[in-house]
């Protein structure tokens, strides 16, 4: 008889001490990420370059940390989380150093884009994930997930303002030099997700080969469909927070509208990405991913049909903000649920890979369309119609364990 996925040993590292070292460190990595905004007008004026300079060089950031993504969770899934996280770390550093010190656009894109883009890959979701779902029992994983996922929005409300404090006192190259140095204290916290059963550095032996995990995966349907919804989930968050702000500049609201709009989104996300993970142990996941991408286009249609006021937008956003991430816990379980977590880190690097895909064609095509036909209608229709798509693709999700023909014993991961 095929075997489902087997099970995992205890947990031997306490749930406390996971929660608590994952979640400073997400909300580090992700609440420095946040605040990138802050330094385009301060870097642009400085050195002299186009916004287009400035906007290459993230939106390298984004691709980069997708494709590094996939090879910080099979680094993760093979040595551990505490090197990668170390690696990370110390990328980080050494990318907002160079953030601050480019004198050329090329420099800038290789150490703002690709540098810290691989950095985030290593410091990030997919890899904190991997520990959770190691460390944490099964029947309180996707809550623990949610209270990651709610980790990184908080980042956004705790370190966006900092960030804006330090660039005005002491200037954007000193405060992203100062940056540099609070990211190393992921290094200390790693430390609280160091594995035992990844001491001495040997590769832990497991019952598939990542080449073995990767063809099952992609052949297997409903990862299919995970990562179509992902991709999705992408498309529709990365061209909201870009260019919401210029749509609402563009039919007469103020500037101030679109700050209060986006501060709107991170404080609810907080709670929806919770929500989101909690719900996940007591509904069916695909249940809930079905329901957000169904609800976010429902969200933006009503918003576009309503009059564009002030409290409309806000309204909008904080609606937005409770399905803004909220896709992350339930999505990561339902992974975790089928495969098993041998290779969880890598599988969901793979899943945000195409999350990452998404990012990129929502903010260019946002750009593009607009340039071509002076408004953003055609963009926002089609986030309407790509939620319809993801809610569909979301519902025949299975999320059963997936049956396997005995793997050799002692393949190495």
């Amino acid at each position: 008889m095929p075997s489902a996925p087997s099970l995992q040993t205890p947990p031997r590292l306490s749930a406390l001490q996971v929660l608590a070292c994952g979640a400073f460190i997400v909300t580090l990595s992700m609440g420095i990420r946040h605040g990138f905004g802050l330094w385009l007008q301060p870097i642009t004026q400085a050195q002299g370059w186009t916004r287009e300079t400035f906007s290459f060089a993230l939106a390298i950031q984004n691709l980069s940390w997708g494709v590094f993504g996939i090879f910080a969770g099979m680094a993760a899934d093979r040595f551990g989380a505490f090197r990668v996280l170390i690696g990370g770390a110390v990328a980080y550093a050494l990318g907002l150093a160079g953030m601050a010190l480019s004198t050329t656009s090329t420099t800038f894109a290789l150490t703002t884009g690709v540098l810290i883009g691989a950095a985030q890959a290593g410091t990030t979701y997919a890899v904190i994930y991997g520990v959770i779902g190691r460390q944490i029992p099964a029947e309180k994983r996707s809550w623990a997930m949610g209270v990651a996922a709610a980790a990184g929005s908080f980042g956004q409300f705790l370190m966006v303002p900092v960030e804006g404090w330090l660039i005005s006192q002491f200037g954007w190259q000193q405060a992203l030099l100062f940056l540099g140095a609070a990211v190393l204290l992921i290094m200390p916290l790693a430390l609280g997700l160091r594995e035992p059963g990844f001491a001495g550095g040997a590769p832990v032996q497991r019952e598939q080969t990542i080449a073995q995990a990767l063809r099952e995966a992609f052949r297997y349907r409903s990862f299919q469909l995970l990562m179509a919804g992902y991709f999705v989930c992408g498309f529709q968050v990365v061209f909201i927070g870009v260019h919401m702000p210029s749509y609402l500049k563009d039919n007469g609201l103020s500037p101030q509208v679109a700050s209060y709009a986006l501060a709107l989104i991170g404080l609810f996300n907080v709670i929806g990405t919770y929500a989101a993970g909690a719900l996940g142990q007591r509904m069916a996941k695909r249940h809930i991913l079905a329901f957000i991408y169904f609800a976010r286009a429902a969200v933006i249609a009503i918003f576009l049909i309503a009059p564009l006021t002030p409290m409309s937008v806000y309204v909008f956003s904080a609606v937005m903000g409770l399905l803004w991430l909220s896709t992350i816990p339930p999505t990561n379980a339902v992974v975790a649920q089928i495969f098993g977590v041998a290779h969880m880190s890598m599988l969901g690097g793979f899943i945000f890979f195409s999350h990452q895909i998404g990012s990129f064609m929502g903010v260019w095509l946002g750009g593009v369309l607009y340039d071509q036909t002076g408004s953003y209608n055609i963009v926002w229709y089609l986030a309407i119609a790509l939620g319809v798509f993801a809610g569909l693709v979301n519902l025949p999700v299975r999320e059963t364990p997936i049956a396997r023909a005995p793997q050799r014993a002692g393949a190495a991961a």
